[in-house]
């Protein structure tokens, strides 16, 4: 009920006007970000680099929601598109996926050469939530020095087991609808690179597992899904974070698992605050309003900009 509530209830968010910007994350492959300046103290002001979930956008609600209550605390925002994502699908022939933390390291040392910010925050969500920690790991303690904290809500840090959690018949209509999505996706990209893409490879998929198998992994450098999971979790890094770090997560989320020996892994690791709330769904967390005229009762995306404020 959670997760659908939050998907379903309409909000109302009111942001300025953006900055386009189309950073080069590769050679001849750039992402769009929205990015939100403080107009008066844009370099001295907190920025929160925020990336979405899978087949989301900036667009996405939890996304906006993160940049209006930054804005209000007085950061700046950049919204990240993954690959592919906001309008991209004409970017790269091949599909983004969760082992593109480099795309992260990218945007951030754009945002730090060229508006020279003196601090910054990551903030992912699903399986952005994935790609913040790994970018994060993998730096270890060789990470920016402006990087003051990392913040994920529902990360996808133990891929196979989410992965296989979303095939259970409970599952099938969040599956379904991703899905779909994807399929769609590749439909679009194999419009815009003729022949670059087999679609039978799409024949007998039904479960994101074949997808990634048979999409995902044989696109873009993977033996399987196996290598790609094993590949891409940040579950193999989280315990070489070297910065505060915040993991939301919810005991009741549909289809996020996260295997003991992460729990064990992120236990361990004095740089990161671990909460598991009972519920929650999948990026939803709807609680009891506080009060405040902009708050909609979406206690994750307000926990985690505070987060920020704290570290930052």
């Amino acid at each position: 009920m959670q997760t659908l509530a939050a998907f379903l209830l309409p909000r109302r968010i009111f942001l300025p006007a953006p900055e386009e910007r189309l950073v080069q994350v590769a050679p001849g492959i750039s992402v769009r970000c929205w990015c939100y300046w403080q107009q008066q103290n844009r370099e001295q002001a907190l920025t929160l680099i925020v990336v979405h979930g899978l087949e989301g956008s900036t667009e996405s609600q939890y996304m906006m929601g993160v940049a209006r209550n930054g804005l209000a605390a007085g950061m700046n925002v950049v919204l990240m598109n993954q690959r592919n994502c906001g309008g991209m699908d004409d970017c790269a022939p091949t599909l983004y996926n969760s082992s593109l933390s480099g795309d992260v390291a990218a945007v951030v040392e754009n945002v730090l050469a060229q508006d020279r910010v003196s601090r910054f925050s990551l903030l992912g969500f699903s399986v952005g939530g994935n790609l913040v920690q790994k970018q994060v790991g993998e730096w270890g303690s060789n990470a920016p020095k402006q990087l003051r904290a990392v913040a994920a809500v529902c990360p996808a840090m133990d891929l196979a087991a989410s992965a296989d959690a979303l095939h259970e018949p409970a599952n099938r209509i969040y599956e379904y609808y991703f899905l779909q999505k994807l399929f769609r996706r590749v439909r679009i990209k194999a419009r815009h690179f003729p022949g670059f893409i087999d679609m039978s490879r799409l024949r007998g998929v039904t479960s994101l597992r074949l997808f990634d198998d048979k999409i995902t992994a044989f696109y873009c450098g993977f033996t399987g899904a196996d290598d790609y999971y094993a590949r891409a979790a940040a579950a193999t890094v989280v315990d070489r974070i070297a910065v505060p770090t915040l993991i939301i997560h919810a005991a009741n989320d549909p289809f996020i698992r996260m295997l003991p020996q992460t729990r064990e892994r992120i236990a361990h690791n004095p740089h990161i605050t671990y909460i598991e709330t009972a519920d929650g769904g999948h990026c939803a967390f709807l609680g009891v309003l506080n009060g405040d005229p902009a708050d909609d009762g979406r206690w994750a995306e307000r926990e985690v900009v505070e987060f920020a404020r704290q570290m930052g």
